[in-house]
Formats: C-alpha cells, sequence, structure tokens
C-alpha cells in the first residue's frame, strides 16, 4: 500500500483510520511468550486486514499493573506516532507516494529516559504477505521489551535504594560532626 502526504495527513486529521485497543493484566503475558504471541497475532491480523482494505490502523496491546505498558502497531510513512502526524510535512513532498510502513511502539515509564520507543516492524506489503513472519517478529521484539523494562525497573529500584542508604549516611555523617564539634 502507498499513500500521499495529503492522504495520509486528511486521514489522521479526520480519524479516518482503524483502531483497536485491548487491555489485559501484565502478569497474563509477562512470562509466557506463547500467551504472548497469541495477543500478536491478533495485532498483526487486525493490521493485516487494515491495509488489505486500503486503511491506516492503529491497534494497542495495554498490560495493566502497577507499572503499565502499551504496545502498539501503527501504520505510517516514517517512525512518527500517528499524533505527531503534523512533522510529516518535514519529511515528504504533498504528492508523493510512498509506502506503508509499520511501527512497533512501547510506550512504558522503564522503556527507556524519554518513555516511548519507536521501531520498524515491517513494511505494510511484507507484512500482508507473511503474516506469520511478521507475528514472530512482533512477538519477539514485546517479548525483549518486557525484559528490557524489568531490568530498567529492577535497576531504578536499586539505585533509588543506594540513593536512600546514602542520604541517611550523609545525615549520619553531619550528625556525627555536629556531635563532635558541640563536644570541643
Amino acid at each position: 500500500m502507498k499513500i500521499n502526504l495529503n492522504e495520509i495527513t486528511k486521514a489522521i486529521e479526520e480519524q479516518e483510520y482503524l483502531s483497536d485497543m485491548e487491555t489485559i493484566k501484565y502478569a497474563d503475558v509477562s512470562r509466557s511468550k506463547s500467551k504472548l504471541r497469541v495477543h500478536a497475532e491478533k495485532m498483526v491480523h487486525e493490521v493485516a486486514l487494515a491495509l488489505k482494505k486500503g486503511s491506516l490502523m492503529q491497534v494497542q496491546l495495554v498490560l495493566e499493573g502497577k507499572n503499565p505498558i502499551t504496545f502498539a502497531l501503527e501504520t505510517n510513512i516514517i517512525n512518527l506516532p500517528l499524533a505527531n502526524y503534523k512533522k510529516l510535512i518535514n519529511f515528504f513532498e504533498n504528492e508523493e507516494e510512498v509506502p506503508v510502513k509499520v511501527y512497533f511502539e512501547t510506550a512504558s515509564e522503564y522503556v527507556n529516559a524519554s518513555k516511548f520507543r519507536i521501531d520498524l516492524l515491517l513494511t505494510g506489503d511484507e507484512l500482508v504477505a507473511d503474516e506469520d513472519k511478521a507475528t514472530d517478529l512482533l512477538t519477539d521484539a514485546m517479548s525483549e521489551k518486557l525484559k528490557q523494562i524489568r531490568e530498567n525497573e529492577k535497576a531504578a529500584r536499586e539505585a533509588a535504594k543506594a540513593a536512600k542508604e546514602a542520604e541517611k549516611a550523609e545525615k549520619a555523617a553531619k550528625k556525627e560532626t555536629k556531635a563532635k564539634s558541640s563536644k570541643k
């Protein structure tokens, strides 16, 4: 599928794209790649159907929990979330036909410093041609992001604990210094 800047801008502005969101518990998929694959397969299939119909698509999987995570597939012509569509004019001419691509997005407090990551999954044509390959790629990508988020969350907890301990030690040292100076 190809689209030009005018068409994609109009479709996004007028919300003429398909959208779906599913919310599940983080614990349902956090340690099971096979359960994650079931959701990845559904997401890929929805995007494939939209592309076959000539539509853009945004499909989200929200993992509820203490620190929610949102995975999304979005069709676009560049690695920008649909919400940032106004920036597309910086990259394309109005009538320039460009292939639609499928981007994998992750939003989480612990994914990185910006709390958001976007990666190219496949071109729209590649996804439509091989949904199994796309499902495998998406499953692996979601699994890897979950692992990365867990590691970053653990590191943040450890850093907070170390900072708290350092603060305690600093207060104790100040107290001791104050006590020594008052004895003189």
